[in-house]
């Protein structure tokens, strides 16, 4: 029998089919695409980055600052224990570091500046009672710590090492605190010495003192010295 021609209905259809069936996978493609490109989180420390996938949150302090995304390298639990030691040591460094400036001693240490304290300790041999008690803590604990948090899933946390006789560290306001604070300590310490070393001068480690720091203290120094 002749074949008969589709009429226009029939074409029009077809045509449809064929589009939709051509197209239908490209438009599933662009979409799931469109939605996975919604769902990365971006930092809240630099909005124009994608947020570092081991900093969920969960940890105090945690800003989502990682341009380097150096906790896709290092564990993450590691990089908080040695965070939280050098918090801690600043803390009370830069503490020391002051009062000795203004002018506390202890008996049997160098009667010097913070900045020449070091040296000082090290020709007399009293910094052998320093570095004893300090290398003892570090072996006996520190050591310690970083094969447990390496090795054990269920470890507890970094600078987690259970000593807390006023219970002041359980909140989590006050881990937020601790770190924020530690964080300030560290920048706080490398300009205090940086200061110290190129003034050469007491506290507040600048080339005129507080005049340096108040600037209308300036001009009453010089009223003063007038009279």
């Amino acid at each position: 029998p002749e074949a008969q021609e589709p009429n226009n209905q029939e074409m029009l259809a077809l045509s449809s089919t064929a589009a939709l069936s051509f197209a239908g996978p490209g438009l599933a493609g662009v979409s799931s695409r469109a939605g996975g490109a919604a769902m990365v989180a971006k930092s809240k420390a630099i909005p124009f980055l994608d947020a570092p996938p081991a900093l969920d949150g969960t940890m105090a302090g945690d800003k989502g600052f990682d341009p380097l995304l150096l906790s896709n390298v290092v564990p993450i639990q590691w990089a908080r224990e040695a965070e939280l030691k050098h918090a801690r040591i600043c803390m009370l460094a830069v503490v020391g570091w002051v009062t000795v400036d203004l002018g506390f001693t202890v008996p049997y240490a160098p009667q010097v500046s913070s900045l020449a304290a070091h040296d000082a300790a090290v020709d007399k041999g009293v910094f052998l009672g320093l570095l004893i008690p300090i290398a003892l803590v570090e072996v006996l604990a520190g050591i310690p710590k970083c094969f447990q948090i390496m090795n054990e899933p269920d470890a507890s946390p970094g600078g987690d090492y259970k000593f807390d006789p006023l219970g002041i560290g359980a909140s989590a306001e006050m881990q937020e605190k601790e770190i924020s604070n530690g964080r300030l300590a560290m920048l706080a310490f490398s300009g205090i010495v940086t200061q110290a070393a190129l003034t050469q001068g007491p506290f507040p480690y600048t080339y005129n003192g507080v005049e340096d720091l108040v600037p209308p203290m300036q001009s009453v120094q010089g009223a003063l010295s007038i009279l």
